[in-house]
């Protein structure tokens, strides 16, 4: 191969990768905080926090569902405030009551706070909202498909 071969196929590659870049567009969740949003790449996470009622561990399981989010499942200690009535097939599962919701939303709008601990678990860690921002500001949470260079400037 001559070196304008070489060349030819070094600058073909280079298109391609920033084709890629700036049109290729991946699934994520978007965290938009009051001056900064972040993304996570997977199907699902987990949100969990502390009841203000109950005081114990709620957690809710989200998936990726096309545009929205479904609210798959929900995890909780105790019956009281807030919970569920029309879930499906309840078990006990590690302590939690476990209760399938199925319930789509196109967004969700979390009020975020240190005193519950509001957090996002996923496959391998947890991130704790509550550091990224003041109490009582709104995280507004949502599907989105980014660019490649977009992925690559805010991702957790």
């Amino acid at each position: 191969m001559n070196n304008s071969n070489k060349r030819r196929w070094f600058w073909s590659i280079s298109a391609l990768i920033l084709l890629a870049i700036f049109f290729v567009r991946i699934p994520v969740f978007e965290f938009e905080f009051k001056d900064r949003s972040y993304f996570l790449l997977g199907d699902s996470f987990q949100l969990k926090w502390i009841h203000s009622v109950e005081k114990e561990e709620w957690i809710e399981t989200y998936e990726r569902t096309g545009e929205e989010l479904l609210l798959s499942e929900t995890y909780f200690k105790t019956f009281g405030a807030g919970v569920p009535s029309n879930g499906e097939n309840t078990e006990l599962v590690n302590g939690f009551v476990k209760m399938d919701i199925n319930l789509q939303y196109p967004e969700l709008n979390l009020t975020v706070s240190e005193n519950v601990k509001t957090t996002i678990i996923t496959d391998d860690r947890e991130i704790p909202l509550y550091t990224f921002a003041s109490d009582y500001d709104v995280v507004h949470i949502t599907n989105e498909f980014i660019n490649i260079w977009q992925l690559l400037s805010a991702q957790w």
